[in-house]
This record gives C-alpha cells, structure tokens and sequence, in this order.
C-alpha cells in the first residue's frame, strides 16, 4: 500500500486547510485511515482516525470540533478538514493506514505511512 499525502501549506491562525491522502495498491487490506502529526522537536501524536466502512471517527482532545477527518471510498481518498488552526496545528502531517479494524491512536498499530505534508500556521 502506498499513501500519497497532500495539502499542507502555510495559512494565518483561524485559518483553515484541507488534507488529503491518496491511497494505491492493495488497499482492500487495509480497514483503517489515520492522520497523525510531529511538530519540531516533538513525538508524533495521533490526530484522527476512521475506517473505510462505517459512520465512526476518532478524534484527539487537541482537535476535536475544529478537524473533521472524512473518505472518498470511490477515489481511495481520506481528507482531514482543518478549520479554526492555531500555531501550535504547525506539524508534519501524515496519513497511515491499519489492517486491524480497530480504530487506535497508537502508531505501532498502523502498517502504512505516507510520506507527509508541512502544515505551518502563523500568528
């Protein structure tokens, strides 16, 4: 499985940005889409998460209400709607997909990582 990510950018706080992630190869082996995050200097953490079936999503404390995560199961597309950022949003964001079905924050639970897109939020 390859991931394609894209929509990174520079924008003012309050801003908004959308993401998407693009999905080829074998993509039926996988069941779950997550968007993870690495600021400078930091881990990576867990943003959102949900599976290419269903209505369910997963959202961090951090940024729920503001971040909508949905699919285009016909285009192999997940896209993450930033609204609202706020400078400490400024990251590296990647995309990374799981064949567990279970929606998990935990980036060892993900077996397939895109390559990333910068997201800078000035204020």
């Amino acid at each position: 499985v390859q991931l394609q990510a894209s929509g990174g950018g520079l924008v003012q706080a309050a801003g908004s940005l959308r993401l998407s992630c693009v999905a080829s190869g074998r993509t039926f082996s996988t069941i779950v889409m997550g968007w993870f995050r690495q600021a400078p200097g930091k881990e990576r953490e867990f943003v959102a998460a949900l599976r290419w079936s269903g209505s369910n999503t997963f959202y961090a404390d951090s940024v729920r209400g503001r971040f909508t995560m949905s699919r285009d199961n016909a285009k192999d597309t997940v896209y993450l709607q930033m609204n609202s950022l706020k400078p400490e949003d400024t990251a590296v964001y990647y995309c990374a997909s799981s064949r567990g079905t279970f929606l998990s924050s935990r980036r060892s639970d993900y077996d397939y990582w895109g390559q990333g897109t910068l997201v800078t939020v000035s204020s």
